[in-house]
């Protein structure tokens, strides 16, 4: 288990640990955790709220959480060592070994049914798919849509599917847009999960214990909770409105998103968004990519993947949301081209992601820092709760 032991500085973050308890006395969040890296040494780890609100159990260091998205971070870096042993090139296009996605067909401009396509100008690259430009969706974000019906209807993302039976889901559905011509969020990691048990030669729950989380001492991720740890699995809860955040009220909703999720083993191993995770190992996969000790990737891979690798002028655009100006992408996570008014005003290429329930993660080299928050809170990515910790702790460090 990663050590937790705090570095002392004069550095003081009483600001940020008055800001955590704020969102769980407006009840908010039930619970919230936090770890802040200046370097690799970690110079303040605090826990403030519930692990279990209705049992009144505190939040602990080592609590359980639901990682969902912060899972992808996982699969791109399993993806990137396989890179780095020369078994795929970022550009080389993934049909030689996922025949599924040979002959892509694009959904044309205002397309009311999947038939409604085109050939594809390229093929799929992992750069693609690493960097969500390659056309592929979620089935999530767009409902009443053909490709929401499409990949609903096939059971693309379902728990029963496995990894290799996605791949035959996805096989007659046609892109969103050309590859690399674009941006969405989507299962294209899920995609990369399945490449590495391809390339790596074992399902892909076996490769990342052997490769990455056996390695870093990353203990409780897993896509399973088992009986005996079922006391540290923290309770789940929904805002009270899905279109206000910032509006109180939590209920608590232990079986979403589905009843069994992360109890027993399921078909699906989720590249992006299946594992469950601590703090303590959330701080020991964070710390194996920053400078200064054994790296879980080489150097120039890292300095790589936290680079934008989105055409110029391209940001992330989320359905229903749209553009958002400043945030590009890299190999392994957004990368902030410009901070916004919510962003703190020193955070220029920032790397950061998270998953949907509030777990959130962020690595700024120019300021040497990285961060770590975890909550368990429905619809709580990028939620105001996580920038305003973010502002604390740059504020905290000066």
């Amino acid at each position: 288990m990663e050590d937790l032991t705090v570095t002392p500085t004069p550095f003081a973050f009483a600001d940020l640990h008055a800001g955590m308890q704020k969102y769980i006395d407006g009840d908010l969040l039930a619970g919230v955790s936090s770890a802040v890296l200046r370097g690799r040494e970690l110079v303040d780890v605090h826990c403030a709220g519930w692990g279990d609100r209705e049992n009144r159990v505190p939040l602990r260091t080592d609590h359980i959480f639901r990682a969902f998205s912060s899972t992808k971070l996982i699969t791109s870096c399993a993806a990137l060592l396989l890179h780095e042993e020369g078994r795929i090139d970022l550009d080389e296009p993934v049909q030689r070994f996922l025949p599924q996605l040979a002959d892509r067909r694009v959904l044309r401009p205002g397309a009311t049914s999947l038939d409604d396509s085109e050939p594809a100008r390229s093929p799929i690259t992992l750069r693609h798919l690493l960097t969500h430009s390659a056309g592929l969706s979620y089935g999530i974000f767009d409902p009443g849509t053909p490709m929401f019906r499409g990949y609903n209807e096939r059971r693309v993302r379902h728990p029963e599917t496995t990894l290799a039976e996605m791949m035959d889901a996805l096989a007659p559905l046609p892109l969103s847009f050309h590859p690399g011509t674009g941006w969405e969020y989507s299962v294209a990691t899920d995609v990369v999960s399945r490449l590495v048990e391809v390339l790596g030669g074992e399902p892909f729950d076996r490769f990342i214990e052997r490769r990455i989380l056996g390695p870093l001492g990353m203990n409780d991720t897993a896509f399973v909770v088992p009986e005996h740890k079922r006391d540290r699995f923290v309770a789940y809860y929904a805002g009270a409105d899905l279109m206000d955040p910032m509006k109180p009220g939590l209920t608590r909703t232990d079986d979403a998103p589905y009843r069994g999720a992360y109890l027993k083993p399921w078909p699906m191993l989720s590249g992006g968004g299946g594992l469950v995770s601590t703090l303590h190992d959330q701080v020991a996969l964070i710390r194996s990519l920053l400078p200064g000790g054994p790296t879980l990737l080489k150097p120039a891979t890292i300095e790589m993947a936290m680079r934008n690798h989105l055409p110029e002028g391209q940001c992330i655009d989320f359905l229903g949301r749209g553009q958002i100006p400043g945030k590009a992408y890299g190999l392994i996570g957004a990368v902030t081209l410009k901070p916004s008014s919510i962003d703190p005003p020193d955070s220029t290429d920032e790397v950061q992601w998270g998953g949907i329930a509030g777990t959130h993660w962020w690595i700024s080299p120019r300021r040497n820092l990285a961060g770590l928050v975890m909550a368990q809170r429905q619809m709580a990515f990028w939620h105001p709760f996580a920038f305003d910790l973010k502002r604390r702790v740059y504020r905290a460090v000066g």
